[in-house]
């Protein structure tokens, strides 16, 4: 009873109280209005040249353009698909010096100097790369919309294990990792294919790999 006795509150008190509750509320949505009136600043530029596929480019671009966008918005290299944007699903892998990297991670300025490679610099109609044929063989894609990313993605990864870099599933750290369905389901992880052609890709990667073993 004495608890209930010391709550005990005026009218008065009460609407002081919820009076500041409501300004606390609104006072995040008010500085966000304030801020949206605030004049917008002009973005910061920069000159970015690099080579993509062999020929060397040179943007002008705003710094916080990611590589996925200077190459499909501003090169207009659409073979590289943008999927989540957060580095979830791969569709964006490109290879940059021969490294594979999700493009839409990584800012474009970030990348001066540096080799590019995406699906478009891999082969031709006339004259597919090697693994373009395994796939289209094999039927490693059905949509095909993560298809270039998981082809950039292969043609890295073979590279990987032929210059010894271990994954998650290598037996030991110090010895050459050999190819396996194991290890191209573990290194193909970061790949996400919707339409579910796994096991036709690791059929296409596999062709490729003893071919050029």
């Amino acid at each position: 009873m004495d608890s209930l006795l010391k709550l005990n509150i005026t009218r008065r008190e009460l609407l002081k109280a919820g009076a500041a509750s409501a300004a606390a509320i609104a006072a995040p949505s008010v500085a966000l209005a304030q801020a949206q009136d605030a004049p917008a600043q002009p973005p910061v530029m920069a000159t970015v040249a690099f080579e993509v596929n062999g020929k060397p480019e040179t943007l002008e671009l705003d710094t916080r353009t990611s590589l996925l966008d200077a190459l499909r918005e501003h090169l207009h290299l659409t073979g590289t698909k943008k999927g989540c944007d957060h580095g979830q699903c791969g569709a964006c892998t490109v290879m940059v010096d021969g490294r594979r990297i999700n493009a839409c991670l990584t800012l474009a300025v970030m990348h001066e100097g540096e080799r590019i490679t995406t699906i478009e610099g891999l082969g031709t109609p006339d004259k597919l790369h090697p693994m373009q044929a395994a796939f289209i063989k094999h039927d490693g894609y059905q949509c095909g919309y993560c298809t270039p990313g998981q082809i950039c993605s292969a043609v890295a990864m073979l590279g990987e294990i032929k210059s010894g870099v271990p994954s998650l599933v290598s037996g030991k750290l110090t010895a050459r990792p050999k190819v396996s369905g194991e290890e191209i389901r573990e290194r193909m992880s970061g790949n996400i294919c919707r339409c579910g052609a796994y096991s036709n890709i690791v059929d296409a990667i596999t062709e490729v790999a003893g071919r050029s073993a």
